[in-house]
């Protein structure tokens, strides 16, 4: 059942009175190379785009402290940027939505994820990405972690955004784990389809995709169950998680609370027109987040984050929610349902 329009403005409400949240993760910047083709190019058998319109947006986990920022929560971004001039578009977009650019760890040997998506009105043509995968050097994983130690002083909890672009490893995610245990602070991970399961041990909130779980049931020696509920509570079981939330695309979320009455619960999509899925997992993660630590229940948090996801699915591109938008959507479909 959709929660009440009364409890949904009293989380909602809380937003702003959030202390920031972490976020760490691998980041970049998302640009969209938008236009036309009229013909085929002589040179080769390859479309020729008549450009018209070009576009940079923060990506990856600076997409979360985006949306963290258009739902009017404030958060801190951790992560690592090359010393190139994508490092520098990255420092002035964050500056551009009034974000803060001082948990960013420069390294030169690395390059500043930038990912350039090319496309018309009717599909992607193709997408050029500039990274670098490999795992942190010693030197920049020590300045990362004193980052984090820092600023879990003055933080209400973390979120792990886990791209698989080299950031994170088991190490440094049981150091945050532990660290934000220890302060009884709140520990959210989005998981990388490419990292062991077992980095995440001991999290808050886990919230794979169906594809992610599927494979991080596997990794842990389940090869063949698909059951959602089973899938939810080995997750639950074997990391030591409290929530899980594994997003279904067009079947909604299913999801199980450890300190709730321990039932997998499944909730519809919100969503009633899908133009672009691009960082809708970020959005979510945000507005779950971000209603959890205003006090809703994993169930209300999850209903709150499938509307600002069917917020961004409508949109071009990597997208935000604002506050009025979700408040919108959340009213529109409350007039569907009832």
């Amino acid at each position: 059942m959709i929660l009440t329009s009364e409890k949904f403005q009293g989380i909602i409400s809380q937003f702003g009175s959030i202390k920031p949240i972490l976020v760490v993760g691998d980041l970049g910047v998302d640009k969209y190379t938008f236009g036309e083709v009229k013909r085929i190019s002589p040179e080769a058998p390859v479309p020729v785009l008549e450009v018209s319109k070009e576009w940079n947006k923060l990506g990856l986990a600076a997409n979360v402290s985006d949306n963290l920022k258009s739902l009017e929560v404030d958060s801190t971004l951790c992560g690592v940027i090359g010393d190139d001039s994508r490092a520098n578009l990255v420092e002035h977009l964050l500056e551009e939505r009034g974000l803060k650019t001082w948990g960013l760890v420069r390294d030169p040997a690395r390059h500043t994820t930038y990912k350039e998506r090319v496309t018309t009105d009717i599909q992607q043509i193709c997408r050029i990405d500039y990274e670098t995968k490999d795992s942190l050097n010693e030197e920049t994983g020590r300045r990362v972690d004193a980052r984090i130690q820092e600023f879990s002083q003055s933080h209400s909890g973390v979120i792990i955004e886990d791209y698989g672009k080299g950031l994170l490893s088991e190490e440094l995610c049981q150091k945050i784990i532990r660290n934000f245990t220890e302060k009884g602070l709140f520990i959210g991970v989005d998981p990388s389809r490419s990292s062991p399961p077992l980095w995440y041990k001991g999290a808050t909130l886990l919230k794979p995709n169906r594809l992610e779980s599927h494979m991080m049931i596997e990794a842990l020696g389940y090869f063949k169950e698909r059951k959602l509920e089973t899938i939810a509570q080995v997750l639950a079981d074997r990391l030591q998680i409290e929530k899980v939330i594994i997003t279904l695309g067009a079947d909604g979320m299913a999801m199980l609370d450890t300190k709730g009455d321990g039932k997998l619960k499944i909730i519809p999509t919100a969503a009633n027109e899908v133009f672009d899925v691009s960082g809708a997992g970020d959005t979510a993660i945000a507005a779950i987040t971000s209603s959890l630590l205003a006090g809703a229940s994993l169930e209300e948090a999850a209903w709150i984050g499938n509307c600002a996801s069917g917020v961004v699915v409508k949109k071009r591109g990597t997208a935000l929610c604002t506050l009025e938008e979700l408040k919108d959507y959340f009213q529109n479909l409350r007039k569907l349902v009832n």
